[in-house]
């Protein structure tokens, strides 16, 4: 059966209205700017005509979504509005006025109108409130809702608990810096406390809070399960689909989540979270590719520089940086100001080595704003490309200063230390990277090289088993894992991570079959050794690639069957005439091969024959001493 396709209509535009207004009063800055670019993105047309909403009062805290789970739990047909449950209200229970009453979805009116009462009733202290938020007064909030009743105020106090209590972990952090007693990351100790606050909550604003908790104490499955219920009242509010993606480690676990969502599987917003999920693993595929040109047609958001810097992104990640970087330009067209993912663009200028569109890019930038990470990143790409490593380095850390949790820099910072041979700052750089984002595979793959360069192989070895893991399908690193095995005489070992990398690879690349070939020859495997010798001449001749590039390979081949006992005289001839009427190298070997070898080869093959005697005991040991 076809799957109908989305179309956003003006359901959706009313229900991306309401985000922008209600994650912007709870300072949930981000998700309102996701909410509001996502409305501009849509034709004018679209969103012109205003839709009427019949509301109970003036407390909104969701809207109406498809439902696609049969549960009772997941319905939205009572959603709307959906007052905080006092079983979410009572772990706040300063206040001996709350009701003690469990709301369920489908409250009734007059639970409804009392919480809109008591909305009404803390509007003002709600309001200055909010201008503490916007100025980081996260204590002053706490202490003004305290005496509050109404369920936005008590996300805001719980939120802005949470935000302070990050605040003092970071600067009990610092305070530790270049001693052993620093962990490796901030370790906020109050979340714990702040769990109890929400434990028992229904309310899909505090369930995303519950689920923010949960996430940060690595109680993923807990995380999820209150994530999915938030998103079921609550479906637009980006934030807690940020935070189910952090619970995730791998494609699998995507895979196994999507059918537990409680939206259709053709729904912008699932769609969204796969694509961008993927992304943050490293891993889309062409699939991703699909999903963002459903979500960037007419029906949806076609005009969406989010969703077109998610489709730049899945571009970068499949190394196609001619496409990547068109994507990022028709945003700049757009929106020559906008900074998010700006730091992509830099560095697909930085591989395709464009200095001139990076140096252009690092001035326009500067001069918007110098003190953002992204942007710092993008004048350490260019000092980078032009070999100043110690100023890309001041560059990345200053970025890492701005946004400790910025993978990038401390990415790119050990990347400038191992080009300056400093191979125990890059070390300490990689880790850092790890510490923030132990699913980024680009850290570990770091971690790895620079181990080999102190010649720690084992230490080596480990790092990139860590990468293919998250990796499974990168041919560069099981390459680079193959070349550690073979540094510690593993040769056995270094052949197979080399066949994993055909796996990912070029069906018409060489190189692999090559340094497969010659750890086949090393191991005395000559029958394998010459069958990915005679890959290479099939795939070079079928690119019609010159015979200087296939020459050595086409004499090994023959050799292996003239001398070593493949059999296949008729194809050792032929290859042997293509290199001898050649101007390679091998002519030489290819003339001998020839004039004295092929033809003893073909009076053994016609006495064998007229003996019946299909083997010769310990010929290819005899014979063995000859190949070379």
């Amino acid at each position: 059966m076809t799957e109908v396709a989305f179309k956003v209509d003006g359901e959706v535009i009313a229900a991306l209205r309401n985000a922008v207004r209600d994650c912007s009063e709870r300072g949930l800055s981000f998700a309102s700017k996701w909410a509001a670019e996502l409305l501009c993105s849509l034709p004018s047309s679209k969103r012109r005509p205003e839709p009427t909403i019949v509301a109970q009062s003036d407390f909104h805290t969701s809207t109406p979504a498809r439902p696609r789970s049969p549960r009772p739990s997941l319905s939205f047909a009572a959603q709307t509005p959906a007052a905080i449950a006092p079983e979410s209200v009572h772990p706040f229970s300063v206040n001996p006025n709350l009701a003690d009453v469990s709301a369920l979805p489908g409250q009734s009116p007059e639970i409804l109108q009392q919480e809109a009462e008591w909305e009404a009733e803390d509007a003002d202290h709600i309001a200055m409130a909010r201008t503490f938020m916007d100025s980081k007064e996260y204590l002053r909030v706490i202490h003004w809702l305290r005496p509050c009743r109404s369920a936005k105020a008590a996300f805001l106090r719980v939120y802005s608990q949470y935000l302070e209590s990050e605040k003092k972990a970071l600067r009990d952090w610092y305070k530790l810096e270049n001693t052993r007693e620093q962990p490796p990351e901030p370790v906020n100790t109050s979340l714990h406390n702040l769990l109890e606050l929400v434990r028992n909550a229904t309310d899909p604003w505090l369930l995303f809070l519950k689920a923010l908790f949960l996430c940060r104490m690595s109680r993923r499955e807990e995380a999820i399960e209150s994530a999915i219920l938030s998103i079921a009242q609550y479906p637009w509010n980006w934030s807690t689909w940020a935070a189910l993606g952090d619970c995730l480690s791998d494609g699998d676990e995507l895979s196994s989540l999507l059918p537990l969502l409680p939206l259709p599987s053709n729904h912008p917003l699932v769609l969204m979270f796969q694509v961008k999920t993927l992304n943050s693993l490293n891993s889309p595929s062409d699939n991703e590719l699909t999903l963002c040109d459903r979500l960037l047609s007419d029906d949806c958001f076609p005009r969406s520089m989010w969703i077109m810097a998610l489709r730049g992104n899945v571009l970068y990640y499949l190394h196609d940086f001619t496409a990547a970087e068109a994507q990022f330009r028709k945003i700049l067209a757009i929106d020559p100001y906008r900074v998010d993912d700006i730091d992509i663009l830099s560095n697909i200028l930085y591989v395709s080595e464009n200095n001139n569109a990076l140096s252009k890019l690092a001035h326009d930038y500067l001069a918007i704003d110098k003190d953002r990470p992204e942007i710092c990143c993008i004048i350490g790409n260019y000092y980078s490309l032009r070999a100043e490593h110690e100023k890309a380095v001041k560059y990345f850390k200053r970025a890492t200063q701005l946004d400790r949790s910025y993978l990038a820099a401390w990415t790119l910072m050990g990347h400038e230390f191992v080009e300056m041979k400093n191979s125990h700052a890059a070390i300490e750089a990689y880790r850092k990277a790890v510490d923030v984002n132990k699913k980024d595979y680009r850290a570990w793959y770091g971690l790895a090289q620079a181990y080999e360069l102190l010649g720690m192989h084992q230490y080596a070895l480990y790092y990139y088993q860590h990468a293919t893991a998250l990796r499974p399908y990168d041919v560069r690193i099981w390459q680079a894992q193959g070349m550690c095995y073979e540094e510690m005489g593993r040769l056995k070992e270094a052949a197979e991570c080399l066949r994993r990398a055909l796996i990912g690879a070029d069906p018409q690349e060489t190189t692999i079959h090559s340094k497969l070939a010659k750890l086949h020859h090393d191991l005395g495997e000559y029958a394998e050794a010459a069958a990915y010798h005679r890959r290479i001449v099939e795939v070079c001749r079928a690119a019609q690639k010159p015979i200087q590039e296939w020459s050595k390979s086409a004499v090994y081949v023959a050799r292996y069957h003239i001398l070593q006992g493949g059999g296949d005289l008729a194809l050792a001839r032929q290859y042997l005439e293509w290199v001898a009427v050649s101007n390679a190298e091998e002519v030489t070997q290819a003339n001998e091969l020839l004039r004295r070898h092929l033809p003893a080869a073909v009076m053994r093959q016609q006495q064998q024959q007229q003996q019946n005697t299909t083997n010769v005991p310990g010929r290819a040991a005899s014979e063995g001493a000859s190949f070379t």
